[in-house]
């Protein structure tokens, strides 16, 4: 869980975590130099539970950099991710867990709720019940906050670019081969949506999205253009 200046959100987002029906976890909580009671809070919740690991950044470096430093911390065999503004559903990890073993898969995700920062819905988002990389090249189908991966298959750092979530999730499905859908299309996790957020600016992701195409995944000029359909297409679509 990175964190900055969230403690208007901390407390809800720890606590489903820490009221997960699977108890054997470890929550590492990386501080990214917040300038609010949001490192104050961690350690409350880490002097309370064995199980909550405080990180605190001795600079800030962004959200990929505390996402590096928390998987590198930590000690599971699956790496799950939750932002310090989004909250689970008591039984996500369990169900996870149990449906990745259960099938052997690599990395899984979950249906979700986006809700405004008072809890109301806004949309539900229910992805397919499994996706290829070919898939994600379309459509980013994993929420971050609903992803799941077995550390067996290793991982690909975050990188400092817009859209880090998806190029990271991108990398994961194609060493995995495949993701699934756990939970049926029963919401496992929340998504706040913040007024103003960047995530909010269609214009700006559509730019990340072709500089994906062309940069990190390093696509011909044709292909990129047809993905880009897809992505527009996908992204009216699989919020309705």
């Amino acid at each position: 869980m990175p964190v900055y200046n969230a403690d208007k959100f901390l407390r809800k987002a720890i606590d489903s975590v820490l009221q997960q029906t699977h108890r054997a976890l470890e929550l590492i909580a990386v501080d990214d130099c917040s300038s609010d009671q949001s490192w104050a809070l961690i350690e409350e919740y880490a002097a309370a539970d064995g199980r909550v690991r405080a990180i605190r950044l001795n600079a800030n470096g962004g959200v990929a950099a505390a996402r590096n430093v928390g998987i590198a911390a930590a000690s599971g065999s699956h790496v799950a991710f939750l932002d310090s503004d989004d909250w689970w559903d008591p039984c996500k990890l369990e169900l996870q867990l149990a449906q990745m073993i259960q099938s052997g898969a690599m990395v899984s995700y979950s249906a979700y709720d986006r809700v405004t920062e008072s809890g109301a819905v806004l949309s539900r988002v229910r992805p397919p019940a499994s996706v290829s990389f070919e898939d994600m090249l379309k459509s980013n189908r994993i929420c971050h906050s609903t992803g799941m991966f077995d550390r067996s298959i290793g991982y690909a750092p975050f990188q400092a670019v817009g859209h880090e979530d998806y190029v990271f999730w991108l990398e994961m499905v194609r060493r995995a081969g495949r993701a699934i859908r756990v939970g049926d299309t029963y919401p496992l996790a929340w998504y706040v949506v913040r007024s103003g957020s960047v995530s909010a600016n269609k214009l700006m992701a559509a730019r990340w999205q072709w500089r994906i195409y062309r940069n990190s995944v390093k696509l011909g000029w044709s292909t990129s253009v047809i993905l880009m359909a897809h992505y527009v297409w996908n992204a009216v679509h699989k919020r309705r």
